[in-house]
């Protein structure tokens, strides 16, 4: 499932893991705090839940997950930023939200207020629940144009990867859907499966127990390439019916707010190379969950993370949701 992003991210992780800042190394004598700013259960409380495990044992400190959703993630998001900068509040989620948040007029933010830690890159899923009538996604794209904008999809909210990933399908065929949000990943599923909602783009890992529960239907991978889901099967790619799709793969990972000590982050860079590059709680997340692997840290995770937020930029401006055009913001038409 290496997409361009996919390709550009294990490219980058095999460079990123083979330094070592060097610097003093941060001690933590109280316990770190990381902000998700969603719902308990999505992707990124998920990841970052395993990831800080991993972290606890390196740093020998306590780190507790606080959940404070809301905003698509703008709110939990400013309050990390917002808090002292000495280094023991961080944040968590898809670093490419960070340069769209201003375009939305959600938060003051840019990728360049942070350093990113990237640990997996997520792929979304267009699912129904099963006793949907839509047996495939030519189906769903047939009552879509037949019936336009009325068909449901659960998104963990604007500029969510399943929103995204709605607006990437609308973009791509014309064709338009009733946009129903959550805040979370997990609550759009969820609510997908109670038959609330018609439709879920959310992420791979926030499906895939249910799909291999069968109590949601998959249709299509939002990429080019089928996903492999352990204990299902293979869920096709959408390109098999809708051409012109842009990428909307999705990195995961963790943010420190620059401006904290310089041996905060030059401590976690260190251990992302030593530890986290090569950890098999992390590795077994990733095959369980359907998501790749894709440690990485400063400079490499910058650039893998950049051109999707260009991406999603220009999906969010030409879909008429931009506040601030992303020109103004110094965000290039792709």
């Amino acid at each position: 499932m290496k997409t361009r992003l996919m390709q550009v991210l294990v490219a980058a992780t095999a460079a990123a893991v083979m330094s070592t800042p060097v610097a003093a190394q941060w001690k933590p004598t109280k316990p770190i705090n990381i902000i998700v700013p969603w719902a308990a259960g999505g992707a990124t409380d998920q990841v970052t839940r395993v990831t800080a495990g991993e972290l606890e044992e390196a740093l020998g400190a306590k780190i507790v997950v606080i959940n404070q959703p809301g905003a698509a993630g703008s709110i939990g998001t400013m309050n990390a930023l917002n808090a002292p900068r000495d280094g023991y509040t961080w944040t968590a989620g898809a670093p490419k939200q960070l340069g769209t948040y201003p375009v939305l007029g959600l938060a003051n933010t840019k990728l360049d207020d942070f350093h990113v830690f990237v640990s997996v890159t997520q792929v979304p899923i267009v699912s129904v629940n099963p006793s949907s009538p839509y047996q495939n996604m030519q189906q769903l794209l047939d009552a879509m144009k037949a019936s336009p904008g009325t068909i449901t999809f659960a998104t963990a909210g604007n500029t969510s990867s399943g929103h995204i990933a709605a607006e990437a399908i609308s973009k791509a065929t014309g064709l338009k859907y009733r946009h129903v949000t959550y805040d979370g990943g997990n609550p759009a599923v969820i609510l997908t499966v109670a038959g609330e909602t018609q439709v879920t783009t959310q992420l791979a890992s926030e499906q895939a127990e249910m799909i291999k529960g069968k109590r949601l239907r998959p249709l299509a991978v939002v990429g080019n390439k089928a996903l492999e889901i352990e204990g299902y099967g293979t869920v096709p790619p959408i390109t098999n019916w809708v051409k012109g799709l842009p990428s909307v793969d999705t990195a995961f990972g963790i943010f420190i707010p620059k401006g904290a000590p310089p041996e905060v982050a030059a401590t976690i860079e260190k251990i992302w190379a030593e530890k986290i590059a090569h950890s098999d709680k992390l590795k077994a997340y990733s095959k369980g969950r359907s998501v790749l692997f894709s440690p990485m840290a400063g400079k490499a995770a910058h650039d893998a993370v950049w051109p999707t937020i260009v991406t999603d930029a220009w999906i969010i401006n030409e879909a008429g949701m931009a506040k601030v055009s992303p020109d103004k913001l110094g965000i290039p038409k792709p």
